[in-house]
């Protein structure tokens, strides 16, 4: 089931199981905390931006893409003076050239891993990504970091039947029924803020909230990506993130 009726437009969901990669390379890695300040308690990214376009994800499973050029908006709303808004063409044309079926609903989606991947290659809109890499779902403090150093997250749930309802998603202390994970689908977003209590994303043309229990619950993959739409790559490195080392590996890895 891919659809809802309890907003004021159906929504479709589209992100395809967890796809992984050896060579994907490891956020954690790059972080060495004995330099790095504590993330702040909170962001808020969504605050410059307007305007959240739904891109189709309303009539077809493109949340994948979707979620990529709500990312271009956020990383460019600070550094541009004004948001860069992709066109829906460009992310639907992204899309397209990575859906598949969806074996368990016979619906178009994708996996974040080969959005990623075309995302760098390619561009979407114009807008390339220099690299990406996984951070940990349980280790709220690497989130945070990932989350304040690169302007966002880029992450996937499989969510459950129980959310439909809610107007902040939380877990209800079960995990069977309508609460069991993925028994709506699989869905991709943007994180744009997170407080003590809860996360922002971008979903469906707006924002939404998420507690961190329903993270920890239903949140199944989280990339940090470098983009020279929020970070100048040839400038200094965030303190305490070794971002030549990241380069050096990607180029390893993608040789």
């Amino acid at each position: 089931m891919t659809t809802i009726t309890s907003l004021e437009t159906r929504v479709k969901l589209g992100k395809l199981p967890v796809r992984t990669d050896p060579r994907t390379l490891s956020f954690a890695r790059y972080v060495d905390r004995s330099k790095l300040p504590p993330p702040p308690p909170g962001i808020d990214l969504a605050a410059p931006v307007t305007e959240w376009p739904m891109y189709g994800n309303d009539r077809i499973g493109d949340c994948t893409t979707a979620a990529a050029g709500h990312m271009i908006e956020a990383w460019t709303a600070p550094t541009r003076g004004a948001p860069v808004e992709v066109s829906e063409r460009s992310v639907l044309a992204a899309f397209d050239k990575v859906k598949q079926v969806d074996p368990a609903t016979g619906e178009e989606g994708a996996a974040e891993l080969d959005v990623l991947t075309y995302w760098r290659a390619h561009g979407i809109g114009r807008h390339r990504i220099g690299a990406f890499a996984r951070v940990p779902v349980w280790d709220h403090a690497l989130v945070r970091d990932a989350a304040y150093l690169f302007g966002g997250l880029y992450i996937g749930l499989e969510l459950p039947l129980s959310a439909q309802s809610q107007a902040v998603w939380d877990w209800t202390h079960r995990l069977d029924g309508p609460a069991k994970p993925g028994s709506w689908g699989g869905h991709a977003v943007d994180v744009v803020g997170y407080d003590q209590h809860v996360l922002t994303v971008v979903t469906w043309g707006r924002l939404q909230q998420l507690t961190w229990a329903f993270w920890d619950r239903y949140v199944d993959e989280v990339y940090a990506i470098l983009s020279v739409d929020f970070l100048d790559e040839a400038g200094e490195a965030p303190n305490g993130f070794d971002l030549a080392a990241l380069k050096a590996d990607l180029a390893l890895v993608t040789a």
